[in-house]
């Protein structure tokens, strides 16, 4: 049995989806260094309605160990993150 992992809820000014979800974007980029963040789990929800959570990307597993980096219903076959944030990783 592994042991739980603890999620960190990060508050926002933002009102917008679009918002959020660049600002997640943004995050991403800055520290994919950081081993102990999981980045293709990452959710989105309004403050007075966080039992209801919007997914930002796939994550659908591919060939290793990698994930999809590709916003969530996206279009086409899964691709792997990249360097490049354009890239959708």
């Amino acid at each position: 049995m592994s042991a739980s992992r603890w999620i960190i809820h990060l508050p926002t000014t933002l009102t917008r989806l679009a918002d959020a979800t660049a600002l997640a974007g943004a995050l991403r980029v800055s520290l994919q260094h950081v081993a102990a963040i999981d980045f293709g789990e990452t959710t989105l929800s309004e403050e007075d309605r966080q039992f209801v959570r919007t997914r930002v990307w796939c994550d659908a597993r591919l060939p290793g160990a990698a994930r999809c980096a590709l916003p969530t219903d996206h279009d086409g076959p899964c691709r792997p993150a990249t360097a490049d944030p354009a890239g959708g990783g």
